[in-house]
C-alpha cells in the first residue's frame, strides 16, 4: 500500500493564514510516503512569498516532489519573467523543475507546463511527451504530475495547454495511469472520468490547498492510497472560514485496464475557473 498526498495552489501571499497549521497537521498526520505539490506555491513569485512557501515545505515530514505553477513566475517584473523565470523557484525549492520520485512500485514523473510567455495558459514543450513516454515503468504504477490539467470539464472556460490533447492520448497509450494537476481550483476526478475518451488515465484535478479567494468556497487536498489495481482517494475539505471536515472518500479500480469509479461522480464547484487572467488561477 502506497500513500501519496497531493496539494496544489497554495498561493502564499494570498493564502488563508488560519489554515496553515491545520493543513500541516493533516498532511503530516496522513503518514504519506510522498507529498506532491503541483504548482502555485506562491501568488506573485515574490521573495517574501517564496520564503513563506519554503518554510511551509520544510515542515512537511514526508519526501517531497514540487513543481512550478504559472503563479510561480513573476507577473509584473517582465525582465525576470522572460529572462530568469525560474530563479525564485529554484532558490526556494530546488534546481530540478521536473523531478522524479519512486515509492515502491509507484513512479511519479513531473512535467513543467508553465509558459512564461503566457499569463495562464500552459504548454507541453517539444520533446516532453517523448521524455515521459521513455521514462514510464512498464511493470509499475506511473503517475504524471503537472500544474495545468490535460483535459478540462465542459463548463471550464479556460484554454487547455498547448499540446495537452496529444499528451493525454500518448501518455495513456504509453502506460501512464494517473495524472495529478491543479491550476483551476476545481476538484474533479469521477466527473472527468465520465466525459473523457481516455479512461486508462485517471485525472485527479486538485482544488486549492490554501488560496484565500472567497469564490473558491473551500480549500482542500487529497491523499491517494494505492493498493495494486485499487485506488482510494481521501479528500480533506476545509470550507471557507472553517477548519477541515472529516475526510470524504472516493474509490476507483482498474482491473480491466481502464478506471472505473465505485460511486457517483462528484459535482465540481466551478466558479474559480471563470476568474480573470490577473486574478488568481
Amino acid at each position: 500500500m502506497i500513500r501519496i498526498a497531493h496539494l496544489s495552489d497554495l498561493h502564499f501571499g494570498f493564502h488563508r493564514p488560519d489554515l496553515v497549521e491545520p493543513l500541516l497537521d493533516r498532511v503530516n498526520g496522513a503518514q504519506a510516503d510522498l507529498v506532491v505539490v503541483t504548482g502555485d506555491l506562491t501568488h506573485r513569485a515574490r521573495a517574501s512569498q517564496y520564503a513563506q512557501g519554503a518554510a511551509f515545505l520544510e515542515r512537511i515530514q514526508a519526501p517531497l516532489l514540487v513543481i512550478p505553477g504559472n503563479h510561480d513566475v513573476p507577473l509584473y517584473n517582465l525582465p525576470v519573467r522572460f529572462l530568469m523565470p525560474w530563479r525564485g523557484f529554484r532558490h526556494a525549492v530546488g534546481p530540478d523543475l521536473t523531478p522524479v520520485r519512486e515509492v515502491g512500485p509507484v513512479r511519479v514523473l513531473s512535467l513543467n507546463s508553465v509558459d512564461p510567455c503566457a499569463v495562464q495558459r500552459g504548454i507541453i514543450r517539444n520533446g516532453e511527451i517523448r521524455r515521459l513516454e521513455g521514462s514510464l515503468d512498464p511493470n509499475g504504477m506511473n503517475i504524471v504530475a503537472l500544474h495545468h490539467p490535460l483535459e478540462h470539464l465542459a463548463q471550464v472556460d479556460k484554454e487547455l495547454s498547448r499540446r495537452a490533447p496529444q499528451a493525454l492520448a500518448r501518455l495513456e497509450r504509453a502506460g501512464a495511469q494517473i495524472a495529478l494537476s491543479g491550476h483551476l481550483h476545481v476538484w474533479a476526478t469521477g466527473a472527468m472520468l465520465d466525459q473523457t475518451a481516455h479512461p486508462g488515465l485517471l485525472q485527479v484535478q486538485a482544488g486549492t490547498a490554501l488560496c484565500g479567494r472567497l469564490s473558491d468556497r473551500q480549500n482542500e487536498f487529497a491523499v491517494l492510497q494505492i493498493e495494486g489495481t485499487f485506488l482510494t482517494i481521501e479528500r480533506h475539505i476545509a470550507p471557507m472560514g472553517r477548519g477541515f471536515n472529516p475526510p470524504e472518500h472516493e474509490y476507483f479500480s482498474r482491473e480491466s485496464g481502464v478506471w472505473l469509479a465505485h460511486q457517483p461522480a462528484e459535482k465540481p464547484i466551478v466558479p474559480g475557473a471563470t476568474e480573470t487572467a490577473f486574478s488568481t488561477a
